[in-house]
C-alpha cells in the first residue's frame, strides 16, 4: 500500500516576520519530506503533500491594523507577501501556503463546531471575563499577561505557560495586566461558550489515543497524562469564543461571538490542504478518509496542550477522519551557547540578516540536521561549532571528494568515467556503503534511511560522514595527483577517480534530504535527471553499475569554506546600554566614569525667545504598549497615554538602545501637538524626547527622557 502523508508545521502568527524558531522547525519538517519523496512503495512513488498556512485572526492583529490605519485582511497580506524570501532561501518547499482567514477554514471550522455541537460537547456558561477599563473591550487570552499559576512564571499569556507548558484559564493568572494598555483588567460578565473537555468522553478517547504506539514521543505522552490526571479530574472545559470587536470566524446562530483563534487555527491545517487539492484537482475527502493517508504534525513544545488535548478531541468528536492517521513530532527550542536567544545580549539571530550576508543556506540546513534528534530537546547553536562543523563535515569531507577527483576526469578522459572497475575499487565501495552487524553484512543506506524516518537526523548524519570518511581515505591511500605524473598507471587513476565520484554521488543521494540546492547542482555535473533512494542499494552492484562508462558535465566549485568573522556579523547587535563596557577606574576620577567627551557634544541651536519655546507642547506620557516594527531595523512603536482619554500611535528610532518590553510601563516625554506625520508603517501622532551625543555611531548611546518620580501622563512640561 502506499503511503500518502499529509505533512504540516505549527502555523506562524501573522502579527511578524519569521523568527530562527519558525525556520528550525521548517527546515526540520523540509528533510523529513523531501526523504520521504525519494521513497517508494512497491512501484509507486509515495505521495506527500507538505502545507502550511499563516494564523490570521485575533485581538492582536486587529489592534495592529487598526494602528496602522488598515483592514486586519490588508495587515495580514502585507506579512504574507514577505513568507517567500525566508521559504525560498532556505530552500523550504512547502507545496502550498494559505490563511486561516479563508473560505475554505470558515466552512471546516464553523461544520466542525456544529458537530461538536451536536454531540451535546458545547455548552454556554455567563462568566466573568477580563476587561480592559483603558481600552474599553474584552481580553482575549493572548492579551493578557500574568504569572503562571501552576509555575510562578512571569509574563506568562492568558491561556497557557511557556515555561512549564501547563494549560489554564486567563482568570487563573497572577497579577494580570493587559498586553496593550499594561492596566490590570476587571471582571465583567458575558455569556461564553466552551467546549467540554471535561466530559468522560473526552478522557477516556484522549487517555487511548495518547498511549496509542507511534503515535507521540514517550516524553510527550507522560507529559500530557499528567494533565488528564487519573480520572480526567484536571480537565477543564475550554472557552472558545470571543466577544465583538474581534477579527475571526463568527459562531454560527450565534451573534456577536466569534471562535476564539485557537479553535479555528489548527482547522488551518485541513483548510490549506483543501485549498491545495482544489488546485491540483485532487479529492480531498477521499484523502483524508483513505486509509493509507497519515497526517504527521511538527510542532515546538510550547504549544502542545493546543495539539494534544483540544485539537485531537474537536476531530474526534466532530467525526474526522483524519484523527486515528494523527502523529505528532515535538521538538525543543532554540538556544544559543545554551541560554535563550536575547538581542539585548546579542544573542538573536534574525534568519534575514542569515541571508544578507550571503551565508549559505544549507551550512545552516546541515548543522540543524546534525543537532536534531527525536527527542523534546533543546537544539543548541554555538557560532565556533557551526564553523567547525560545516567546514569540516561539508568542505574538508564531502566536497573536497570531488574537488580532488573531477578535474582528472575530465582532464584526461574527457569527462568519461571508468567501463569497468578493478577488483579494489570494488571492495573500497562495498566497505564504504556497507557494515557488519554481528557478522552479517547490511547496507548503510538501509540503517540511514531509517534513521531520516524517525527523524534522528543527527545519526543519519555521522554515518554519512563515516561513508565520506572511508572515501577519503580510500583517495589519500591510492593519491590520484602522484597517479597523474605517472603515464603508466593511467588506468589505475581512471579507477580511482571514477570510484570516489561514484561513492561521492552516493554521498550526495544521502545528503539530498538537507542539501538540496547542492544535490541538484551534483545531479547536473553528474548528468543525472533526479536522485532516488533506489539508486543508494548496494547488492547486485546497481551502485557501480548506474555510473561505469557514464560521461559527466565540467565540475565547478559546490560551495566554499565559512569564515567565522560572518558569525560575528549574524547576531543581533547588543542593546546600547548594556554594550557599553564600564572603563576602567583611575586615580583621577576616583573610580568614576569619565565624562562624554566635548567633542561629542553639538553645538547650541540658535537662541530663541520663550514664546518660541511655548508654542511645544511637551507632555508626560505613559508608554501603554510598545512593538517592534515589521521592516524597519531602527523604529519602536510606542502606544502612549498622555492623558487625553485616548492613545497615541508614535514611532520612534530608538529600537539600538531598547527592547520592547523596558519601555512598557515608564514615563517619558512627549512633543504632543507635532503635527501627525504619515509613514509607510502607519500615522505617527507626535514625538517622544531622547538624548544622544552628536555622533550616535562614535559615541553609541540613544537615552529615552524618564520623567521623575509622581508625574503623571498629561501634566504640561514648562
Amino acid at each position: 500500500m502506499t503511503r500518502k502523508l499529509f505533512v504540516t508545521t505549527a502555523l506562524p502568527y501573522a502579527n511578524a516576520a519569521f523568527h530562527i524558531g519558525h525556520i528550525m522547525e521548517y527546515i526540520q519538517a523540509d528533510i523529513w519530506v523531501r526523504f520521504q519523496r525519494m521513497q517508494r512503495d512497491g512501484a509507486a512513488a509515495r505521495e506527500v503533500h507538505f502545507v502550511g498556512a499563516d494564523d490570521t485572526h485575533g485581538t492582536p492583529i486587529m489592534i495592529a491594523a487598526e494602528k496602522e490605519g488598515i483592514t486586519p485582511q490588508q495587515f495580514v497580506a502585507n506579512i504574507a507577501a514577505g513568507r517567500a524570501q525566508y521559504l525560498d532561501g532556505f530552500h523550504i518547499a512547502f507545496d502550498n501556503w494559505y490563511s486561516t482567514d479563508s473560505p475554505e477554514n470558515v466552512d471546516l471550522s464553523q461544520s466542525i463546531y456544529r458537530k461538536l455541537r451536536d454531540t451535546g460537547l458545547i455548552v454556554t456558561k455567563t462568566v466573568d471575563r477580563f476587561f480592559d477599563p483603558v481600552k474599553g473591550m474584552f481580553l482575549a487570552d493572548r492579551n493578557i499577561k500574568g504569572e503562571c499559576p501552576k509555575c510562578g512564571a512571569k509574563n506568562q499569556y492568558g491561556d497557557n505557560c511557556e515555561v512549564c507548558g501547563a494549560a489554564y484559564q486567563p482568570t487563573d493568572l497572577v497579577n494580570p495586566f493587559s498586553v496593550f494598555t499594561n492596566a490590570t483588567p476587571v471582571m465583567k460578565p458575558s455569556e461564553q461558550y466552551f467546549f467540554k473537555l471535561s466530559d468522560p468522553r473526552c478522557f477516556e478517547f484522549l487517555k487511548s489515543w495518547l498511549n496509542t504506539p507511534g503515535r507521540l514521543q514517550p516524553e510527550m505522552v507522560n507529559k500530557v497524562s499528567e494533565w488528564l490526571g487519573e480520572a480526567g479530574e484536571k480537565l477543564a472545559d475550554w472557552d472558545i469564543s470571543r466577544d465583538a470587536p474581534y477579527f475571526g470566524i463568527p459562531i454560527p446562530d450565534a451573534p456577536g461571538k466569534f471562535f476564539y483563534v485557537w479553535m479555528d487555527a489548527p482547522v488551518g491545517y485541513l483548510a490549506s490542504l483543501k485549498n491545495y487539492c482544489d488546485k491540483q484537482g485532487l479529492d480531498f475527502d477521499a484523502l483524508l478518509n483513505d486509509p493509507a493517508t497519515e497526517q504527521i504534525h511538527f510542532i515546538g513544545k510550547d504549544i502542545v496542550s493546543f495539539h494534544l488535548l483540544f485539537w485531537p478531541a474537536m476531530l474526534k468528536f466532530a467525526g474526522h477522519p483524519v484523527i486515528d492517521k494523527l502523529k505528532v513530532n515535538v521538538h525543543g527550542f532554540l538556544t544559543v551557547n545554551n541560554e535563550k536567544m536575547s538581542k539585548s545580549r546579542g544573542t538573536g539571530i534574525s534568519p534575514l540578516r542569515y541571508l544578507d550576508l550571503g551565508m549559505n543556506p544549507e551550512w545552516l540546513r546541515y548543522y540543524i540536521a546534525f543537532k536534531l534528534n527525536s527527542k523534546v530537546e533543546d537544539l543548541d547553536f554555538n557560532g565556533d561549532d557551526f564553523v567547525a562543523r560545516v567546514n569540516s563535515d561539508l568542505i574538508g569531507k564531502y566536497v573536497n571528494i570531488a574537488s580532488r577527483c573531477a578535474g582528472f576526469i575530465a582532464k584526461r578522459f574527457d569527462g568519461k568515467l571508468a567501463s569497468v572497475l578493478s577488483e579494489g575499487a570494488q571492495s573500497w565501495i562495498n566497505r564504504a556503503l556497507t557494515v557488519d552487524v554481528n557478522g552479517v553484512i547490511v547496507e548503510r543506506q538501509a540503517s540511514i534511511a531509517a534513521h531520516f524516518e524517525n527523524r534522528e537526523f543527527g545519526k543519519a548524519l555521522r554515518e554519512i560522514m563515516e561513508i565520506a570518511d572511508i572515501t577519503n581515505q580510500y583517495v589519500d591511500e591510492n593519491k590520484p595527483w602522484i597517479l597523474a605524473k605517472d603515464a603508466d598507471k593511467t588506468a589505475e587513476l581512471h579507477d580511482v577517480c571514477t570510484t570516489a565520484l561514484i561513492l561521492f554521488r552516493q554521498l550526495t543521494i544521502l545528503l539530498s534530504p538537507v542539501l538540496p540546492g547542492v544535490a541538484k547542482n551534483v545531479a547536473s555535473f553528474l548528468n543525472d535527471a533526479e536522485f532516488s533512494w533506489a539508486d543508494t542499494q548496494v547488492f547486485g552492484d546497481a551502485v557501480s553499475n548506474s555510473m561505469l562508462g557514464r560521461t559527466i558535465g565540467a565540475y565547478s566549485h559546490l560551495m566554499t569554506r565559512m569564515d567565522a568573522k560572518m558569525i560575528e556579523a549574524l547576531f543581533d547587535a547588543p542593546q546600547a546600554a548594556a554594550a557599553i563596557a564600564a572603563p576602567a577606574p583611575d586615580a583621577a576620577n576616583d573610580g568614576a566614569a569619565p565624562a562624554t567627551t566635548a567633542a561629542a557634544i553639538e553645538e547650541l541651536a540658535p537662541e530663541i525667545k520663550i514664546d518660541d519655546f511655548l508654542k511645544v507642547d511637551l507632555r508626560i506620557a505613559k508608554i501603554v504598549n510598545c512593538e517592534l516594527v515589521d521592516g524597519s531595523d531602527k523604529l519602536l512603536r510606542l502606544t502612549l497615554d498622555a492623558g487625553e482619554g485616548r492613545l497615541r500611535n508614535v514611532f520612534s528610532g530608538i529600537r539600538s538602545a531598547y527592547q520592547p518590553e523596558e519601555l512598557i510601563g515608564k514615563l517619558t516625554v512627549l512633543v504632543a501637538n507635532l503635527a501627525p506625520r504619515k509613514m509607510k508603517f502607519g500615522i505617527s501622532e507626535g514625538m517622544v524626547m531622547a538624548a544622544s551625543a552628536a555622533d550616535e555611531k562614535a559615541n553609541p548611546g540613544i537615552y529615552i527622557l524618564n520623567p521623575w518620580p509622581g508625574a503623571e501622563p498629561g501634566m504640561r512640561i514648562r
